[in-house]
């Protein structure tokens, strides 16, 4: 550790003890300047594919009540990162607004809805993630008809897996706030759910991994995405949906 690092470490501590010394409004709000920054990035990452859910300015704004909240919950000396802990509230808080502002017709959520259950109950019976065709059949639609579902129900269903995901990171995440820090259960627990990440991305075909690398790590648009691939958008909304069904199944079973 250099010294600029030491520097650094030592003005995070200090800020903390002052706040936990005396817990004032000032030394709390000290802290959640430092922490601005991270609040919108991930709104911003959030905005990108979701713009149609909340403002911006919204999703910063719920993020900052979250950021508070983190500061206020948060106990520095269990030797976790903040910046983990921060990141669960302020996505939640982000997810949470955007649920509510999900409104679609009453038709078409129940199509989502069914599709879920549809994929889940195949998948529980074939032992593996059923084709569109087979999710068509069971659904009785065409599979043109199911594609438009994937289609129109794109975001919400993209929506649907960042919750369950932030859920999940949630309940079995180590970084907590017990007086008696971290269990190893929940170490074991953290570490499978990261290896049911890795083996819900192996599940997909090679143009399903292509579009959800583009689409979460390169942070490109679905427009970009169908630059690239030579596709339609449309055809990239349904490729997204349907992989991402296939990682909230994996992720929701994984235990």
């Amino acid at each position: 550790m250099n010294t600029a690092e030491i520097s650094n470490t030592n003005f995070y501590l200090d800020q903390w003890a002052v706040y936990l010394k005396d817990r004032s409004v000032d030394a709390r709000n000290e802290i959640v300047l430092q922490y601005t920054d991270l609040v919108r990035r991930i709104a911003l990452r959030f905005n990108g594919s979701y713009s149609q859910f909340a403002q911006l300015d919204d999703m910063i704004n719920q993020g900052m009540i979250a950021l508070i909240d983190a500061v206020e919950k948060f106990d520095p000396h269990m030797g976790n990162k903040f910046e983990t802990f921060a990141t669960l509230k302020i996505k939640g808080a982000i997810i949470d607004l955007m649920r509510k502002q999900d409104w679609v017709p009453r038709n078409q959520r129940n199509l989502a809805r069914e599709l879920d259950q549809v994929y889940g109950d195949l998948y529980a019976t074939n032992g593996c993630p059923p084709t569109n065709a087979q999710l068509a059949e069971k659904m009785g639609l065409t599979l043109p008809q199911l594609e438009r579902v994937l289609q129109q129900r794109h975001n919400s269903i993209l929506l649907s897996y960042e919750e369950t995901i932030n859920e999940q990171m949630n309940a079995i995440s180590p970084i907590g706030v017990e007086e008696n820090g971290t269990s190893p259960e929940k170490e074991l627990l953290y570490g499978e759910l990261k290896e049911a990440l890795v083996r819900a991305i192996g599940q997909l075909n090679e143009k399903e991994k292509l579009v959800v690398s583009l689409y979460y790590y390169e942070n490109l648009k679905l427009k970009e995405i169908a630059a690239i691939l030579g596709i339609t958008e449309s055809r990239v909304s349904q490729i997204h949906s349907a992989s991402v069904i296939k990682m909230k199944h994996t992720m929701s079973s994984y235990r």
